[in-house]
């Protein structure tokens, strides 16, 4: 109890002094040490200042570029829709031309039926399959061809309209989404230390499972440019067809139907030349007739006027007859009123015409 009550051991001034000057030179070596950490994080927040500015603005670089790529590909995509929704008019147009045409070659393949139908009416040796109807017939096959033509162009020109519009939706959704990828991507290049709005965010270090990598990107743009420069080709080149198309078979009917219209008057013209003909002959016949009625009323008085001469013969002979016993003679007189009568039924008989043998 006595040793716990015993003063503090003092020290020699000499170990005073020695144990200032140690805590004195770690004093000056903490401060040291103190200086040299001072300097060492300065020299840390300058270069994490540097490192940060350059990271920032190559990262506000990077987003420049983007925003220039981005508006060109938005440019690209504008000239090809803008050249898209041009040939989809172009093409709607062309289909109501089409379709025109169409209703156009109903009427003239009604009016070659027709004229088809008229014609089977002629009677008799009339009733030839002559230049006329070859040609109808072939005006009749033109028509109807030319109109499988239109209809198949037709049906050509709406599938090329379907594909123009798939491709402008295609192109259309691209841009929309290039419109909103630039307004976001503008926004993030107009952000600074000083904007207001900039915060943390949680979990923006992960990579979204339904992102595409930059070949990713360009192959769909790139796709949709080709996808609609081949629809406008397609268009180009289905245009041009139906100029062509309608062009040939407007001029092919054209050219058919003054053939026809030719053979029709070359018809006509052998036609009334043929009855014209028969009409100079019939008067001919008809004149013959009555030459021949004239003939015959001569024919039948000659006949007639032999009629006399018979009866008086046969008269003669009949009365002769009566002649009693050997005055029954076969004289002269008999004879050659036998020979009379022979002669005029002779003569009646070579007329070439007559009532009756006497």
């Amino acid at each position: 109890m006595a040793k716990l009550l015993q003063p503090p051991p003092k020290f020699l001034p000499s170990e005073w002094l020695i144990a200032n000057k140690n805590q004195y030179h770690r004093a000056e070596a903490q401060r040291s040490r103190s200086e040299r950490l001072v300097a060492e994080s300065q020299r840390l927040v300058d270069e994490v200042d540097k490192s940060t500015r350059r990271s920032q603005s190559d990262v506000n670089k990077k987003l420049e570029q983007r925003l220039e790529e981005i508006r060109f590909w938005k440019k690209e995509l504008d000239g090809k829709l803008e050249q898209l929704v041009h040939e989809i008019e172009d093409l709607l147009s062309y289909k109501i031309r089409l379709e025109k045409a169409l209703e156009s070659f109903k009427e003239p393949l009604h009016i070659t039926e027709r004229c088809l139908e008229y014609r089977e009416k002629r009677v008799g040796i009339d009733l030839v399959h002559d230049v006329v109807e070859q040609e109808l017939l072939k005006e009749a096959e033109i028509i109807r061809g030319v109109m499988a033509l239109l209809t198949r162009t037709l049906e050509e020109t709406l599938e090329q309209i379907r594909l123009n519009r798939s491709a402008k939706y295609h192109l259309e959704k691209d841009l929309k989404d290039k419109f909103v990828a630039l307004t976001i991507d503008d926004i993030c290049f107009s952000l600074n230390n000083n904007s207001p709005n900039i915060r943390y965010s949680e979990n923006v270090m992960r990579i979204e499972p339904n992102s595409v990598s930059l070949e990713d990107w360009l192959d769909f743009s790139n796709t949709n440019v080709e996808k609609a420069d081949k629809q406008r080709n397609n268009s180009l080149t289905l245009k041009a067809l139906v100029d062509r198309i309608l062009s040939q078979t407007a001029s092919d009917l054209r050219k058919q139907c003054d053939v026809v219209n030719t053979a029709f008057e070359n018809g006509l013209k052998e036609t009334k030349d043929a009855r014209d003909k028969l009409a100079v002959h019939l008067a001919k016949v008809m004149e013959e007739i009555a030459s021949q009625e004239k003939n015959i009323a001569v024919l039948e008085k000659a006949i007639l006027d032999q009629e006399a001469p018979a009866k008086v013969a046969h008269t003669r002979l009949g009365t002769r007859t009566h002649r009693p016993n050997v005055e029954l003679c076969r004289d002269m007189a008999q004879y050659r009123l036998i020979k009379e009568v022979r002669e005029i039924n002779h003569n009646v008989a070579s007329l070439p015409c007559r009532r009756r043998s006497m």
